[in-house]
């Protein structure tokens, strides 16, 4: 099950078919684009609510200087990591509640859940390498 970010409304993957073509059922938006996709709180609620895939999550603002250094490096991880990893992207500067709900302190952080439970986190820039390993050492081996 996966969460449309465009939409809302969620999807059942067949497991015969590749994730990496399948569309949502009710817009037609393509569910995994191997790039991060900016969601507003309610998407990623529901993203933690319904979404089986683990969902790694960045929160940043466009003024913060890391935040900005590491947006290559995050677009590279999502090419990688999907559609085994659903890749986020969350300005705390205009979900503000949902910052706080997520207990954000610094940015850039990067949260990953997991059925709705928050495997791990971590702030500061890292490298695209980094940003991998780090989501697989934390995964079960059949999700990295």
């Amino acid at each position: 099950m996966i969460v449309c970010n465009q939409c809302g409304s969620v999807n059942r993957l067949p497991p015969v078919r590749s994730a990496t073509s399948a569309k949502c059922g009710k817009c037609g938006g393509i569910l995994f684009k191997a790039r991060p996709q900016d969601v507003d709180g309610a998407i990623l609620r529901r993203h933690m609510e319904r979404t089986t895939f683990p969902v790694l999550v960045d929160v940043w603002t466009p003024w913060c200087g890391p935040c900005q250094i590491m947006t290559p490096a995050y677009e590279a991880a999502a090419r990688e990591l999907e559609p085994d990893v659903v890749l986020l992207k969350l300005n705390s500067d205009v979900e503000q509640s949902a910052s706080t709900e997520l207990g954000i302190r610094s940015i850039p952080t990067m949260v990953l859940f997991c059925g709705g439970r928050e495997l791990g986190r971590v702030s500061g820039a890292m490298s695209a390498g980094r940003i991998i390993r780090w989501v697989r050492e934390r995964l079960p081996t059949a999700a990295a």
